[in-house]
């Protein structure tokens, strides 16, 4: 991928390369859900899915391929749907990104007590300090953790934030999912 640091761990890399892949899809879509794979092991047990994928002439460099997994379902609350994935084997960790509403720390001394959470949404929304956040996480089995943050009013390749404990309630979320 030309934009990724070649120095970034293939965790980093595969979350920016979702991150990228969702960008070119533009804003306002639903959360998807990534499985990630050991690259090498892809193109060596399933060559045919590897060449589809066009992975079998790149360098033999540890990578991680990311695979889209199937739509998440409409109107089930994001953590009850992670509780119900299991992973097979072959997949080393997963990755999800979905796009959200943040204010800043700043304003959250002035949220107003006993909001429901349609409320609080609601006067999120109206708040003149939100900002549009899309929040691509991955984790690994091992659990190692990277996230890349992009916000709306900033979107471009170079202004995209990455660390391990961006959103670190969906890493946790999503390290659950290989739970035994």
């Amino acid at each position: 991928m030309p934009n990724t640091p070649m120095a970034a761990s293939p965790l980093t890399r595969a979350v920016l390369e979702i991150d990228e892949y969702t960008a070119g899809l533009g804003w306002d879509q639903p959360a998807r859900l990534f499985a990630l794979v050991d690259t090498g092991a892809l193109r060596a047990q399933e060559p045919a899915l590897a060449a589809q994928l066009g992975l079998e002439g790149e360098q033999e460099a540890p990578g991680l391929t990311p695979i889209e997994q199937d739509e998440i379902p409409a109107g089930k609350p994001l953590d009850e749907f992670l509780g119900t994935i299991a992973w097979p084997d072959a997949v080393v960790g997963c990755a999800l990104t979905v796009e959200r509403l943040m204010l800043p720390p700043s304003a959250e001394a002035s949220v107003p007590e006993g909001l429901s959470d349609a409320k609080l949404t609601k006067w999120v929304a109206a708040h003149p300090d939100r900002q549009e956040v899309r929040m691509t996480v991955g984790v690994l089995r091992d659990g190692t953790r990277d996230s890349a943050l992009r916000l709306r009013e900033k979107d471009a390749t170079t202004e995209v934030l990455t660390g391990s404990n961006l959103v670190p309630g969906l890493a946790e979320a999503l390290s659950v999912t290989f739970a035994e």
